[in-house]
């Protein structure tokens, strides 16, 4: 069998509801690695986030910011930031209609608003803590940032052609640079390891995985993912906390 380049999610992939890696996830993973396959993160998170997760799993090749900063084999291949005109306009607008923002890099996160219930909800279930206050939360580069709103509420997302949206909860949404997606960044890591896409896999379960999962040579949807990422997948596994990726891995016969 040809080397594979496996790229799995973190949320409701790699971590459970606990935000812990399942026991056979890790041995799974350790499995892959022994087989000679090249293992990866694809995240919607900064680096900051899941610097415990890389070092517990033993990683060094990751897509993060939904592919706006790219790390292979521990060096930068891929940082590129959110338009800082585009970003102004929309931090104005937003502030203008009471809605918050967060801005991230990747050493840490930044706020201009103190103690705000969304981003305190939003931010805890992913473990994280209440992002830094700043009077300049958009000074340096900034790789994506947090737009605050609820599904249900209007916002003029198709006026910011320069940016893209992808909500990933139900009060927050991502904001990436026109043209960002996972894909763009798997594809940027599979050609620096020079691996074709068909022999690429990808693991995940939310919105955000969507064009990852269709771009790949094979994409394994999350028992435990939204109905619309199990529809791009071309395979769905069991969820994360029934051997998930035990289960999808041994079904493509990489363990």
């Amino acid at each position: 069998m040809e080397k594979k380049l496996v790229f799995f999610d973190i949320d409701g992939t790699l971590y459970d509801q606990t935000k812990r890696v399942p026991p056979s996830t890790k041995k799974a993973i350790q499995m892959l690695k022994e087989g000679g396959h090249d293992v990866a993160i694809a995240t919607g998170r900064s680096p900051f986030m899941f610097e415990e997760l890389r070092e517990e799993l033993e990683i060094d090749t990751y897509v993060s910011f939904n592919g706006s900063y790219v790390v292979v084999k521990g060096e930068v291949v891929l940082a590129k930031a959110l338009p800082p005109v585009a970003l102004s306009s929309l931090h104005n607008h937003a502030a203008d209609h009471h809605y918050v923002m967060v801005f991230m890099d990747h050493k840490g996160a930044v706020t201009d608003v103190k103690a705000n219930p969304r981003i305190a909800q939003c931010l805890g279930e992913l473990k994280m803590p209440y992002p830094s206050i700043s009077l300049q939360p958009q000074k340096g580069d900034i790789y994506q940032a947090l737009l605050f709103t609820a599904e249900h509420e209007s916002f003029p997302y198709d006026e910011y052609r320069d940016l893209h949206f992808v909500r990933w909860h139900e009060f927050s949404i991502d904001v990436l640079p026109a043209g960002g997606s996972k894909a763009k960044g798997v594809q940027k890591a599979a050609d620096i390891l020079q691996v074709d896409i068909e022999n690429t896999v990808a693991f995940g379960d939310a919105l955000n995985d969507i064009e990852m999962l269709q771009y790949v040579g094979t994409g394994i949807a999350m028992g435990n993912g939204l109905d619309e990422t199990k529809e791009a997948a071309d395979l769905v596994t069991t969820a994360v906390d029934e051997n998930g990726i035990t289960v999808g891995l041994t079904e493509l016969g990489l363990i």
